[in-house]
C-alpha cells in the first residue's frame, strides 16, 4: 500500500481545489499537515450514511460514488467522484450525520481533512468561510438538478444527457465498474431499462456500444433526445 504523500505533495494538490484557493501558503501548509491519508479498495465504504461526520474528503486518485439506499435496498447514485474532487461537505458544515454513503469504485487514495481544521479556518479567515458557502450552494444546485432530472426527464433523455456530459471527443470510456447496473443507479431506474435504452439508441444510429467504450455517432440527435 502506498505511503502517505508528503506535505508538499498534498499542498500542491489541494491548492488546485477551488475551495482552498483563497488560503495563503502558511494556512495551506498547516491544512496539509493535518490531513489523514487513507487507501480503499474497490467496493470498500469510505463514508457511511448516518454516522457522525468526520471531515471533508479529497479524492487523490481513483473513482468513488456517493449513493443513497431505499429501505428495500434500491440504490440511487448522487455523484460519481473523480480524482481532484471533494465530498462530504454537507455533513461537515451542517452538524448532521453523513447524508449519504461513499464507496470506492476502484483502488482509491483519499485525504481526510478533519472537521476541526476546517471550522477553525472558517473562524479565522472570513474569505474561506465565503468559499465554503459558495461550495455548499453549488452542491445544492447539483442536487436540485438531479431531482429535476429524475422527476421530469424520461430515462432515455437522462441517459442521453449522461453520455453527452461524460464524453470526450464523442467517446465515453467504460472502466470496469461502468456497468449497466451502475448506469441504472445513476439514472434512477433498473438495468433492464438501461439496456433497452442503449439498444434503442444504437439501432437508431446515435451511438455504438462495446465493452470498453460508447461512441457518440450522431451528437445533434442525442442532444435533441436529451433536451
Amino acid at each position: 500500500m502506498p505511503s502517505r504523500p508528503t506535505t508538499e505533495q498534498i499542498t500542491r494538490r489541494l491548492r488546485a481545489v477551488p475551495l482552498f484557493q483563497s488560503l495563503d501558503d502558511a494556512a495551506m501548509t498547516q491544512l496539509a499537515a493535518e490531513t489523514q491519508w487513507r487507501q480503499y479498495q474497490a467496493g470498500e465504504v469510505i463514508v457511511l450514511e448516518g454516522e457522525a461526520q468526520s471531515g471533508l474528503y479529497f479524492l487523490a486518485h481513483g473513482y468513488a460514488k456517493a449513493v443513497k439506499y431505499s429501505a428495500a435496498g434500491r440504490e440511487q447514485t448522487l455523484r460519481v467522484l473523480e480524482a481532484g474532487e471533494t465530498f462530504n461537505e454537507l455533513s461537515v458544515f451542517t452538524h448532521r450525520p453523513n447524508p449519504a454513503t461513499a464507496i470506492a469504485l476502484e483502488t482509491s487514495g483519499v485525504w481526510l481533512i478533519p472537521r476541526s481544521t476546517l471550522t477553525r479556518l472558517m473562524r479565522e479567515r472570513p474569505e474561506f468561510a465565503q468559499d465554503v458557502i459558495e461550495q455548499l450552494a453549488e452542491r445544492m444546485l447539483s442536487l436540485v438538478s438531479l431531482v429535476a432530472d429524475l422527476s421530469m426527464r424520461p430515462v432515455t433523455g437522462r441517459l442521453a444527457r449522461l453520455l453527452l456530459d461524460n464524453a470526450g471527443d464523442d467517446i465515453v470510456w467504460r472502466p470496469r465498474w461502468f456497468t449497466q447496473a451502475e448506469l441504472a443507479a445513476r439514472l434512477g431506474t433498473v438495468p433492464d431499462v438501461v439496456q433497452r435504452s442503449l439498444r434503442g439508441m444504437e439501432s437508431d444510429g446515435l451511438i455504438a456500444v462495446d465493452r470498453q467504450q460508447i461512441r457518440i455517432l450522431d451528437r445533434p440527435a442525442l442532444e435533441a433526445l436529451a433536451a
